[in-house]
């Protein structure tokens, strides 16, 4: 007698065991919290990058562009959304360093490079740059 899988459980079929996650699960832990922080930075990131976009469309439509962007960045919830975003930002740099010594494993020869140089390595890096950034601003 052959039988066709038809999808339902018999009596004798053993179930799955599925805990019931609660929606809150990520405030049960420190570092769940955290890691969700992070995730959710990505969506400031993503604002950092559009204001930055309509900032460099400003510019180049002219001076009145300009002026109407620098008027509407000055309202208080576009500097209050700048202010938290610059916290996330940085929260979301200093975060992705911290896990790059996890995820990067940098050898010279035979010998591993210590997870604290990968570190401080992406730290002096991000200073150089924007020490660059700082000079080439001041001057332009």
């Amino acid at each position: 007698m052959e039988q066709t899988h038809t999808g339902s459980y018999t009596p004798y079929h053993p179930r799955w065991l599925r805990r019931r996650l609660s929606t809150y699960w990520w405030l049960e832990k420190p570092a769940y919290l955290w890691f969700m922080l992070r995730e959710g930075s990505c969506m400031f990131v993503a604002w950092f990058t559009l204001y930055l976009l309509w900032l460099l469309d400003a510019v180049l439509e002219g001076p009145l562009a300009y002026e109407l962007f620098l008027a509407w960045s000055g309202t208080p919830w576009v500097v209050a959304l700048n202010v938290v975003t610059l916290g996330f930002v940085v929260f979301h740099a200093v975060t992705f360093f911290q896990a790059a010594p996890q995820a990067m494993v940098v050898r010279l020869g035979r010998r591993r490079v210590p997870p604290g140089a990968v570190l401080a390595g992406h730290y002096v890096a991000w200073a150089a740059a924007s020490v660059v950034l700082w000079v080439l601003l001041r001057g332009a």
